[in-house]
């Protein structure tokens, strides 16, 4: 039989025409990034058209009164709508369910998701795709709690905040620290939302995926572990929102506490 077609070898082949033959689908939910907006598209745009990657990007936006989804019209003018597609929502119905919404439209074989406040850098997505092709893992998340990838790569640089006060560095650090001792979720970072999944998986994964809001992140790792899926670890350097207002507050903490809970008794 020849091994480049294979099924393992025939999964690592995407069918486009691009040197590494993937598409590669960005969901980026928003409310009020006007001014974020384009300047994180213009990072996007460079980073896959320098490294000769097919790209689009779903912009699910829920209902921001600030201008958002004019500004996004305005970018698929720009870019192209085959590039800027935009998906509104009459209103603000939650993190995981944009990611759900978002992932109806993608048309590319893989899925990375990611912030529109420059907390994560698309200057990271070459590392996530070099690991995940090197090792064919189903996903790749961004981690700020390693000094290294996970497995080794040569040329990442040690992950870590940038933006943050002491105490918000403490409640991230123990919100991590209780879910790995409760949950052994196998990955540094559990509360980060910088990944890069096989559609397949982010698709059968997300079908399961009860949680919402910033246990949404929580809990896809957690049944990706118990699903049997691979992941890889790439680090990086998360830095504070430029523009806005942080969505992170009292009532997502609790929730955090209570989804920690409610996944060590449920998966």
């Amino acid at each position: 039989m020849n091994p480049f077609e294979s099924d393992a070898a025939l999964n690592m082949q995407g069918y486009h025409s691009t040197s590494n033959t993937h598409k590669y689908s960005v969901i980026i939910p928003t409310y009020n990034e006007r001014k974020n907006l384009p300047i994180i598209v213009w990072l996007l745009a460079r980073v896959f058209e320098e490294n000769g990657l097919a790209w689009e990007l779903i912009v699910v936006d829920d209902n921001s009164p600030d201008g958002t989804q004019e500004v996004a019209k305005q970018l698929a003018n720009a870019y192209g709508e085959d590039k800027i597609v935009l998906k509104p929502r009459a209103g603000k119905l939650g993190l995981g369910t944009a990611y759900i919404h978002g992932l109806n439209f993608c048309t590319g074989d893989f899925v990375i998701i990611m912030d529109a406040d420059f907390s994560h850098h698309p200057k990271f997505i070459p590392q996530f795709i070099q690991l995940q092709q090197a090792h064919n893992f189903d996903i790749v998340t961004g981690t700020r709690y390693r000094q290294a990838a996970s497995p080794p790569m040569a040329g990442t640089a040690p992950g870590g905040v940038h933006g943050w006060d002491l105490k918000r560095k403490f409640v991230s650090r123990g919100a991590n620290f209780l879910a790995d001792t409760v949950l052994n979720p196998g990955v540094s970072d559990l509360t980060g939302s910088f990944r890069l999944y096989k559609i397949a998986v982010l698709r059968h994964i997300i079908t399961l995926t009860q949680s919402r809001g910033y246990v949404f992140q929580m809990e896809m790792m957690v049944r990706a572990r118990a699903l049997g899926y691979s992941v890889g670890e790439v680090p990086i350097t998360f830095v504070d929102r430029l523009f806005g207002e942080s969505k992170l507050g009292a009532d997502e903490i609790v929730q955090y506490a209570k989804g920690v809970w409610a996944l060590f008794t449920g998966v």
